[in-house]
């Protein structure tokens, strides 16, 4: 029972509604409405996290050792008036909890997320799946919401009413027992959802694997018509195990599929998914899935981790990032321990061996599944679309496995667009993988670098993602053949003859260029372009890294060199007039820099002296 002392209905306690919900709400109304049924996940879902925390409190803590446990999430439905309702005995929420999980957004990243949404419905929809609607879902069918919660071991309850259209109102009220319910007053066009064979096919499809038990509450009409009794009846809905502990042979691939889009909240099939169940001196069941879709949070530093953590199937944490590597934090899953305590601590978790063995065979496990999709070329790009840069990020960190993750990498190259080491390593050249750095493909397919290479058919690795400038210099060797990058490669010897002959040309275009470049000189690399700029360190990830703070990146000037076999070169060399000599060489040097970053310090520049030169030959 709920009461509401007169003293707090008479009380104006409304708040307003962080901005990002007010847009979350809008968008899930409007772009999820034809999905509108996974409400009744999320509730469920959040219900089984709050007995999760409680059940945890209970055994590690003795404040809470007191309380008789008995969990269960139940449902009631007035099919009459369109209510249905949703309550657990779980942890329970204070009223600084209301005013946190339901009305602001603590997700990472949030603005952005809503940033990057496009207004198409479909795309729009998905994303938002990604991000994990919660408790906000409960507008796509509800006009009307009110959360009744009493925290364990507090003694004053509190109930959260809103229409979700920008207010929220939260009073003190008198509950009976501990755990939260959510009351839904169903739109005109949502009361399907208040009838007993809809809720029961809903929780079948989408919860039946919530390892609590789920209990539906309703009426039945028994006796004849003049005769009819009302009865009331509850019965188990769900099957309350948790799917990681049933055996492999039990379980189809729509009972994992079903698992994970409850679990992870995303409405979309996993690509693949690894179930592990270790028996020795470790006890231990792994459940991993691997997502088609990258996470939002999914590059910033307060990303939200994937992995839950079990002991003897109590729930321990969800936010420690130490479970798997960094680099794969788009897994998401379950590691349930035997051997673990259950008051184990997060400083105790950090440097446990237990957790230190399963963490290490997890990983090649996850890793080994990898290679596995890598199998299906078509299912890899859609994975590497979404995780390459992560596989590279852990050629930095994981050097264990550092062999492994070379092999799941993917390269564009001189020769191909999904190049494989094992691939390149089959025509390798002078035991040597040839790579350039940049920050465009495009600019990178056309870099006058790679003519010697093309030439000599060599083939060239073409890294334009920010990571690589940052990882691809320490990686070092894969199976013998050493990585060389190839604006650091130096050219062949130019004779002492060709030498002296553009000595004193070349100390007029430094002249010229002054501090704009380091060295000037002669270059043998070159076959159909009469320059380039070399870069003498190339680190697309800093420039852009420094940029994205708003501060100045200074990069040191790059040498520029020539091709003294180019007819342009020869001509200009012969030039007596020093100011066309200037234009010309001005021109040269901000197209290799076009071609180098597309794009050049003075524009305005070079647009000037491009005009002349059009103008002296027309």
């Amino acid at each position: 029972m709920i009461y509401l002392p007169n003293f707090f209905k008479e009380q104006n306690m409304k708040h307003t509604f962080q901005t990002e919900i007010n847009q979350l709400l809008d968008l899930m109304i409007h772009s999820l409405y034809s999905n509108k049924e996974i409400f009744l996940r999320e509730l469920i879902s959040n219900a089984s996290d709050a007995l999760d925390k409680l059940n945890y409190l209970t055994l590690s803590d003795d404040k809470f050792k007191s309380i008789e446990f008995k969990p269960k999430i139940s449902i009631d439905f007035n099919e009459e008036k369109g209510i249905l309702s949703i309550e657990d005995n779980g942890i329970g929420m204070s009223e600084k909890d209301l005013i946190d999980n339901l009305g602001t957004i603590a997700k990472s990243g949030t603005k952005n997320f809503l940033n990057s949404l496009s207004g198409d419905k479909k795309k729009d929809s998905a994303l938002i799946g990604q991000f994990g609607v919660g408790f906000y879902s409960s507008f796509m069918v509800a006009d009307k919401v009110i959360v009744t919660s009493l925290k364990a071991n507090n003694k004053k309850a509190f109930v959260w009413i809103s229409d979700g259209k920008g207010e929220y109102e939260i009073k003190e009220c008198v509950k009976d027992n501990f755990g939260t319910k959510i009351e839904l007053y169903l739109k005109e066009d949502s009361k399907e959802f208040a009838n007993k064979w809809r809720i029961e096919s809903l929780v079948k499809k989408y919860s039946d694997h919530i390892a609590f038990p789920i209990i539906l509450n309703y009426d039945e009409k028994k006796g004849e018509d003049d005769k009819k009794e009302i009865e009331h009846k509850s019965e188990q809905i769900n099957k309350a195990k948790a799917l990681w502990k049933i055996s492999k042979n039990e379980l189809k691939e729509e009972d994992y599929i079903e698992f994970y889009q409850s679990f992870s909240h995303d409405n979309s099939k996993p690509l693949s998914y690894i179930h592990n169940k270790v028996e020795g001196s470790l006890e231990y069941t792994t459940l991993f899935f691997i997502p088609s879709k990258a996470p939002f949070d999914l590059f910033r530093v307060d990303y939200q981790s994937g992995i839950k953590l079990y002991v003897k199937r109590v729930f321990i944490t969800d936010n420690d990032k130490e479970l798997l590597p960094q680099y794969l934090r788009f897994v998401r899953g379950i590691i349930d321990s035997e051997d673990l305590p259950l008051n184990v601590s997060r400083e105790i978790l950090q440097q446990n061996k237990i957790l230190a063995n399963i963490k290490s065979a997890s990983v090649k496990k996850i890793l080994a599944e990898i290679e596995k999709i890598s199998k299906d070329e078509e299912k890899y790009k859609i994975f590497y679309n979404e995780f390459g840069k992560l596989i590279k990020e852990g050629l930095y960190s994981d050097f264990e496995n550092k062999d492994k993750l070379l092999n799941l990498c993917r390269f564009s190259s001189t020769k191909g667009e999904f190049v494989s080491l094992q691939t390149y390593k089959q025509n390798a050249k002078n035991g040597n993988i040839y790579y350039a750095l940049g920050n465009d493909l495009e600019l990178l397919k056309s870099s006058p670098l790679l003519e010697k290479y093309i030439q000599d058919d060599i083939e060239v690795l073409l890294l334009n993602d920010e990571i690589d400038s940052f990882v691809m210099p320490s990686v070092g060797e894969f199976e013998g053949l050493k990585f060389k990058n190839i604006s650091e490669e130096i050219s062949e010897e130019i004779s002492e003859e060709i030498k002296k002959e553009y000595s004193s040309f070349l100390d007029e275009v430094k002249k010229i260029l002054d501090s704009k470049v380091g060295e000037v000189k002669l270059s043998n690399r070159l076959t159909n372009s009469p320059v380039c700029v070399v870069s003498k360190e190339s680190n697309p990830m800093m420039e852009n890294l420094m940029r994205q703070m708003g501060q100045e990146y200074k990069e040191e000037a790059p040498n520029f060199e020539l091709n003294p076999n180019h007819i342009i070169i020869k001509k200009i060399k012969s030039l007596s007039d020093k100011n066309k000599m200037e234009d010309l060489i001005c021109l040269l040097f901000d197209s290799a820099k076009l071609l180098e970053k597309g794009s050049i310090e003075n524009a305005n520049n070079f647009i000037s002296r491009l005009n002349k030169l059009i103008e002296s030959n027309i």
